[in-house]
């Protein structure tokens, strides 16, 4: 028999459609015998050595990303395309049998992450050459998505963090096309916190593309900017393989744009 009280803490810690590692269960005040207990009656059900879900539920990536936002000391949002798509700001959203699924961090992934299976693919982007982590702790550029009812929250980047997140990563894993498609859509961004963003972003790339594209498409927050504040580097920055060089921002950008 499992000890009432304990097993009340542990469907309060442990939601259905959640993960936990046994380290955290047991930091939060359930004994060892407890959870070997709890395993041996089917209460948690091992994913992989160490790691558990409860009673057999089904786990799906918001369920784990909300975990490791739960157990992480440091902040872990989802981030770039992945919060366009849970802002309904992306036109191309995630689609197959393994989409994948923007994360960015300071810190490193859990080392469990990668021994437990769903059918979905995380990615995970360091932040350190794109945010201090002041930013990162910021709840301002964090919204939340509800995902499961009576269930914790997903915090994702704010639509103008995840537009410099995404930027950052261009031409690698998205296309310049995308991007400018992207921000064509992006009308009512806060140009308060694009000041803010800007002024912390540690990418020259993500600001000189990010300025480029508002230039492009005239959005009316741009002419509430100041670029002349921004660090921008210096010199200039091949981004497009043989593209042209764009002569305000100096980067070059594929010659049919």
């Amino acid at each position: 028999m499992l000890n009432t009280e304990a097993r009340l803490q542990l469907r309060e810690l442990l939601p259905l459609g959640m993960v936990a590692t046994k380290s955290w269960l047991q930091a939060q005040g359930l004994s060892l015998h407890f959870l070997d207990n709890a395993v041996r009656s089917n209460t948690l059900v091992p994913l992989a050595s160490g790691v558990y879900t409860r009673d057999e539920g089904k786990v799906s990536w918001k369920g784990v990303v909300d975990s490791i936002q739960r157990m992480s000391e440091s902040p872990v949002h989802v981030g770039g395309l992945t919060a366009l798509e849970l802002e309904g700001l992306s036109h191309y959203l995630s689609k197959g049998n393994n989409p994948r699924i923007h994360l960015y961090s300071d810190s490193p992934p859990p080392r469990w992450l990668s021994r437990i299976k769903i059918h979905t693919q995380l990615e995970w982007h360091g932040t350190r050459r794109i945010w201090p982590l002041d930013v990162m702790k910021n709840d301002r550029y964090v919204r939340q998505h509800e995902w499961q009812e009576l269930l914790p929250t997903l915090g994702y980047s704010c639509p103008e963090k995840a537009i410099l997140e995404l930027l950052a990563s261009v031409p690698k894993t998205i296309s310049f096309e995308h991007a400018d498609q992207l921000m064509q859509g992006l009308h009512n961004l806060s140009p308060r916190k694009l000041e803010t963003l800007l002024l912390a972003c540690c990418s020259i790339k993500a600001k000189r593309l990010f300025l480029w594209l508002a230039e492009r498409h005239q959005h009316s927050w741009f002419k509430r900017l100041t670029p002349s504040l921004y660090d921008l580097g210096t010199g200039k920055r091949k981004i497009a393989e043989q593209g042209r060089l764009e002569p305000t921002w100096k980067i070059t950008v594929p010659k049919d744009m």
